[in-house]
């Protein structure tokens, strides 16, 4: 008997196959039915390997959260493990913006990603903070690159900065500055992020050892 034409199904391409198609089509694309026929089998196949579209998206955050780097939080310099942790954090889900919906309000069950928090927090922990304080800042971690990932604030004000300044000179005056600043306004939602996250570290470092 010869090779299948098609590859054997299992998790594993099911998850990439339900990535690919967020990526490139957003969440409203990710339906069983297109997800087998992507992967040119019938939609039963697909039972065979995941119980539901629930679990589909459990092997896809399984499947991002293996690109999430959690060395930098065994950095003894837990400002800087941190900072790099976040980074790397917010790149992965740069490249999977379509995932974030899906699972920003859903249970963290995927074994990988329940790992990561487990790391943040034990990071936390080491660096002075109360339990309570570290389940804090986690959240506040997450808010800031989640909320980076999802939403562009350049992107947002299509017009030329001189165009607001009639109706809305502050909003000019800033797009303006921020044109001028850098790597221009395509650097600001960047500029954002590392602003958010200098303060959150900033404040968290004042109430683990203040003045």
């Amino acid at each position: 008997m010869g090779r299948p034409n098609q590859p054997l199904l299992n998790r594993g391409n099911i998850a990439r196959a339900a990535l690919d198609l967020l990526d490139e089509e957003g969440p409203q694309a990710l339906k069983m039915r297109t997800l087998a026929d992507r992967l040119g089998v019938r939609g039963a196949s697909l039972y065979h390997h995941v119980a539901s579209k629930d679990d589909v998206l459990d092997a896809v955050s399984e499947l991002i959260n293996e690109e999430i780097d959690l060395s930098p939080l065994d950095d003894p310099r837990w400002r800087e493990g941190i900072a790099a942790y976040a980074r790397g954090y917010r790149r992965v889900y740069l490249r999977h913006p379509n995932a974030i919906a899906p699972a920003a309000r859903r249970q963290v069950a995927a074994d990988k990603a329940l790992r990561g928090y487990d790391a943040l927090l034990a990071a936390l922990v080491r660096a002075g903070c109360t339990p309570a304080r570290a389940a804090e800042a986690a959240a506040a971690v997450d808010y800031l690159v989640l909320g980076s990932a999802l939403e562009t604030f350049t992107a947002g004000f299509a017009r030329a900065p001189a165009d607001y300044r009639p109706d809305y000179p502050a909003l000019a005056g800033a797009l303006t500055g921020a044109a001028a600043t850098g790597s221009g306004l395509a650097g600001l939602d960047d500029r954002g992020f590392e602003l958010g996250l200098g303060l959150l570290l900033d404040g968290l470092a004042a109430q683990l050892d203040p003045a």
